[in-house]
């Protein structure tokens, strides 16, 4: 058998494989967006019961098969157990991995993306950011950083001003300091109006996380 490499990342899904498996699917750091079998995971004896659980992030120990990698250990530093305690805060969650797993490649650095992601959960767990806010700073962000965000909007008069201005702070600000303001509620309106526009425009599928989301929503 190879030899284990350790991945830092996290849990996009998970679902059931066989009789007591689970089928996982990371975004890592090191090796991008992988898909690896867990054996008996789903046992309650198993260590890696919790690992498995969409969420978890951490390091993961693996053995690189022809098609697929086999999981064996993981020491998980943050299982976000806080947004797992608000239902729509989970479903925002749900979203924004379903939308990195959309935009997720195999063999690529994912560093970026996965930093956004994890500071976007940290923010969804924030009480004073408006969840909608960070949902939108998250999709422009992620658009930006795969060359799909038409970044010429800044530049749209039909646009109010503090709208155009957040835009393009969240193009440009370090990720740091990325969920560190808030708008008024006619700029979060608009700014949720024209992300919807640019999502439906560039991207060429639904995502049944967020159907769900603004169902609950309404």
């Amino acid at each position: 058998m190879s030899q284990g490499i350790d991945l830092t990342g996290m849990v996009l899904a998970a679902s059931p494989s066989g009789e007591y498996d689970k089928r996982v699917v990371l975004l890592t750091k090191e090796r991008g967006k992988i898909t690896a079998f867990a054996r008996g995971a789903r046992r309650q004896n198993s260590m890696l019961l919790a690992a498995v659980s969409p969420f978890s992030f951490g390091t993961f120990v693996l053995y690189e098969g022809r098609s697929a990698y086999t999981l064996v250990q993981a020491e998980i530093t943050n299982y976000f157990a806080g947004l797992k305690e608000d239902l729509e805060g989970t479903y925002y969650g749900f979203y924004f991995m379903e939308f990195a797993d959309y935009y997720g490649q195999e063999n690529l650095d994912a560093s970026p993306m996965l930093n956004l992601l994890y500071a976007s959960l940290r923010a969804l767990e924030n009480k004073k950011l408006p969840d909608k806010l960070v949902r939108y700073v998250f999709e422009i962000r992620l658009m930006v950083m795969n060359g799909e965000f038409p970044q010429d909007v800044i530049y749209d008069a039909s646009l109010l001003e503090a709208t155009r201005f957040a835009i393009q702070y969240v193009i440009q600000a370090p990720l740091q300091k990325l969920y560190t303001f808030l708008v008024k509620e006619e700029v979060l309106t608009e700014l949720g109006r024209l992300q919807d526009r640019i999502r439906e425009k560039y991207i060429d599928r639904r995502f049944k996380s967020l159907d769900i989301l603004e169902t609950m929503l309404k």
